[in-house]
């Protein structure tokens, strides 16, 4: 199965464009499913159809879904979060508040998370388009598996008392799995079995979000500076998180055929920021949809939208290889063997990143997020030195006894 997530600022036509390409993968004869994110949903009025928490079938090969949080929630979380509001309860917190903390950080906006993965374990699709939040929310939605680690960790020495040494999600579950001996301190084994089976649904859908040949982030733009300027932004925590970006549709250009006057400015400025787009992501495809005289609605509208902007191109092709991070092994006949992290962060600077370094993974901060990058078990004691070389950050590390940092190699 292929995932395609449309991404970008509020306002830019995210939706129109993830229905758009749904239409036409289904029509191409592959079997789609397109989910909205947003908690504003607009996918069903896009389609001019119901749509509701379970897939609907729109047309031929062509299914929708609008994400609904609660529905959501207690689907996947609901037994333990059951458990842990009985548990603060006996601790004397107050129901309500019980209940509010016993939360999921981000889980009510991650819940799409969980639907890919379900969907991608079930094979029934060929594509997955998810119509995503906008940026902020967008990026939230991506991190939650770090987040969701941190959060575990802690709740865990408080309502067990257990030290959890590793701090991969792999680690937590090994915990679970080797600690069973005290299960006398859980009082819902069905609940903390739905915590582990949780774990493993976001691991195993962030791996297939960061493997560029089953997922592609594709950022949608409007030809305006500051909606450009955004996205930007947006393209380097993508690459932070390690979700490759393959395209970037730029929606509502002015066309050439509108001579009224009125305009000539605003075609003036279009026209240069899509040379700024074409030079400011690093050759990424720039699609582009014009700006029609009607609302792009319905399927015969969003068969139009999607003419102008693909062509005869199959939308669920992976349109470009742009680089996550990866590690490269380097065997130096004076130096020895050492490895080389490369980072791309695209437009971030120098002055907003911070590095820190526990034995088996690294901290990287660019601007407000945070990401930790679990480092394979033949890195944990070497030394390190970073250098920031846009659009990468090289996390070189080698062996303690190197003397080649000193002679500057």
């Amino acid at each position: 199965m292929r995932v395609i997530v449309h991404t970008g600022k509020g306002g830019v036509g995210k939706t129109s464009i993830s229905a758009a390409t749904a239409l036409r993968c289904a029509e191409m004869g592959l079997r789609t499913i397109v989910i909205s994110t947003d908690t504003a949903h607009s996918l069903g009025d896009a389609y001019d159809k119901a749509i509701g928490p379970e897939p609907v079938l729109l047309a031929p090969n062509l299914w929708a879904q609008e994400i609904d949080a609660r529905y959501s929630m207690d689907k996947y979380w609901g037994k333990v979060q059951t458990y842990m509001a009985a548990l603060f309860s006996r601790q004397g917190v107050e129901d309500v508040v019980a209940e509010e903390v016993t939360i999921l950080p981000g889980l009510e906006e991650g819940a799409s998370l969980l639907w890919i993965n379900e969907y991608f374990n079930q094979g029934e699709y060929d594509v997955l388009i998810v119509d995503a939040a906008p940026t902020a929310e967008t990026i939230r939605l991506l991190s939650l598996p770090d987040v969701t680690r941190w959060w575990l960790e802690r709740f865990l020495r408080l309502t067990r008392g257990i030290k959890v040494v590793s701090d991969t999600v792999k680690g937590v579950r090994n915990v679970f799995r080797r600690d069973k001996s005290q299960a006398a301190e859980v009082e819902d084994k069905d609940a903390w079995d739905q915590v582990e089976g949780l774990f493993d649904m976001l691991e195993g859908v962030r791996r297939l979000l960061t493997d560029p040949e089953f997922a592609s982030m594709r950022l949608v733009v409007n030809a305006e500076r500051m909606v450009i300027k955004e996205t930007q932004r947006t393209y380097t925590y993508l690459n932070l998180y390690g979700y490759a970006t393959d395209a970037v549709l730029v929606n509502r250009i002015i066309p050439d055929e509108v001579t009224d006057p009125f305009f000539d400015g605003w075609k003036k400025r279009q026209k240069e920021n899509l040379q700024f787009v074409t030079e400011a992501f690093g050759g990424l495809p720039v699609l582009k949809a014009p700006m029609f005289k009607e609302e792009m609605g319905g399927l015969d509208g969003l068969r139009k939208l999607a003419d102008t902007l693909y062509g005869d191109r199959n939308p669920a092709e992976q349109m470009s290889t742009t680089g996550i991070h990866r590690i490269e092994k380097i065997d130096d006949a004076t130096d020895g063997t050492k490895y080389i992290m490369h980072v791309p962060l695209g437009f971030a600077s120098k002055d907003d990143l911070d590095l820190y370094r526990s034995r088996d993974e690294i901290t990287l901060r660019v601007g407000p997020y945070r990401r930790n990058i679990v480092l394979p078990a033949i890195l944990h004691d070497l030394e390190l030195e970073a250098k920031f070389e846009p659009p990468n950050l090289n996390v070189r590390f080698y062996q303690p006894n190197d003397d080649s940092k000193k002679n500057g190699k």
